[in-house]
This record gives C-alpha cells, structure tokens and sequence, in this order.
C-alpha cells in the first residue's frame, strides 16, 4: 500500500509540473495524454524494461518523428495513422527502446497536422522531464530505476 501511494504521488507531482508549464507557455504545449501513460509506467512498474529511461525518452522521440514524418508524405487518412502507429513500432522494436504510451504519438501527430516541432516539444522535452523527475524521485525513495549499469545493456 506505501508504495502505491509514493508511485500516485510521483505521478502526480510529476504530471502536474507538466501542466503548469503548460499553462504559461501559451506557444508551447508542454503535456500530451502519452505523458500520463509513461508515469504509469516510471511510477507503478519502474523496473520494467519497459519505463527504462531510453525507452521513454528515446520511443516518444521516434514515435512522434514516425507520425510528423508520414504526415509529411500522406497527410492524413486512416491508412496514414495506421501507417504512422505502424512506423513507430517497427523502429521502436528495431532500436530496442519500446514504450507502449508512445505507440499514440503518430495519431496525435497525424490527426493534429503536426510539424518537426512537435518532436522537440512537447515530446522530447516532456519525456526528458519525466525521465529526469522519475530517476530523481525513485532515488530519493531509494526505489531501483536506473542505474548507470544500466546504459550497458
């Protein structure tokens, strides 16, 4: 029970850092709906591979770049989301940085028309964030997360 209040917690605190950027920063959004997902992930299941800070970093960058990128060439129709979803888990797998909650950023790129901006914000800057809060916060409570060792693998 104590450590599913620290990972609601986390989530919480984490998610609503994200949120208050996001209501300052009138040009920039700082939180997209992957983002509860990865806490999910960083705070309930930290030891999975799965939450690994590569793949939460890493598998949002190349999940919103297989979106921008088919947008780019398709535009949208349902064939270009599905193509797009279709991209991002065939790079995900082949660079080995899974993160199921990434798997909805080419719809959200698709659908919303995004640009090579998007990529950089909000979802490399915001999935940096919770990579940084999530090694931070399970360091302190002295959860396993991330360990250097861990770049070896």
């Amino acid at each position: 029970m104590k450590n599913n209040f620290i990972s609601a917690v986390g989530a919480f605190v984490c998610i609503s850092v994200l949120a208050y950027f996001n209501s300052f920063d009138v040009n920039n959004l700082w939180l997209i709906p992957p983002f509860g997902a990865s806490m999910v992930l960083v705070m309930a299941v930290h030891e999975s591979p799965l939450a690994h800070p590569k793949n939460v970093l890493f598998g949002h960058i190349i999940s919103a770049f297989s979106g921008v990128f088919i947008y780019s060439i398709l535009g949208f129709s349902f064939l270009s989301v599905g193509l797009g979803v279709g991209l991002a888990i065939f790079l995900m797998m082949t660079t080995k940085t899974v993160h199921p909650p990434a798997g909805a950023n080419p719809i959200i790129a698709i659908l919303g028309a995004k640009g090579l901006d998007f990529i950089i914000m909000p979802v490399a800057a915001g999935a940096f964030f919770i990579v940084l809060f999530a090694i931070i916060y399970n360091k302190l409570l002295k959860r396993k997360y991330f360990t250097l060792s861990d770049l070896r693998k």
